[in-house]
């Protein structure tokens, strides 16, 4: 192996943690939590989470449900990490929020349907 790498890419960084390969998403979307709502961008995300950048700055609670509004899908999950106006969080799957849903997803719906969602 050259320093430049492999001959395929970039050589593997030990000091990564991620367990699963990321993808850019480049999505619109919201966070809500029970004492915030606010817009986010979902700047990549792979099967195990996302990594955000919120429309303000504001302290995440540590339980939040991501939505991702184009999709209609709202993602449970934990705050990894957050720093400033970007976030990590360990999603949990999808629930649909088009038709009926959950009564612990009722806020996420009513966000989603304010963000534009149909």
């Amino acid at each position: 192996m050259s320093l430049f790498g492999s001959k395929f890419g970039r050589a593997p960084d030990p000091a990564d943690r991620r367990q699963e390969p990321r993808r850019a998403a480049n999505a619109r979307g919201v966070v809500v939590a029970s004492t915030v709502e606010t817009a986010c961008l979902i700047v990549d995300q792979s099967a195990a989470g996302f990594r955000l950048r919120l429309d303000r700055s504001a302290a995440l609670p540590r339980e939040v449900v991501v939505i991702e509004v184009a999709e209609g899908l709202a993602y449970p999950g934990v705050v990894v990490w957050q720093k400033g106006q970007k976030a990590g969080i360990k999603q949990a799957g999808p629930t649909s929020l088009r038709g009926l849903v959950p009564a612990r997803m009722t806020a996420a719906r009513e966000a989603w349907l304010r963000a534009g969602g149909r």
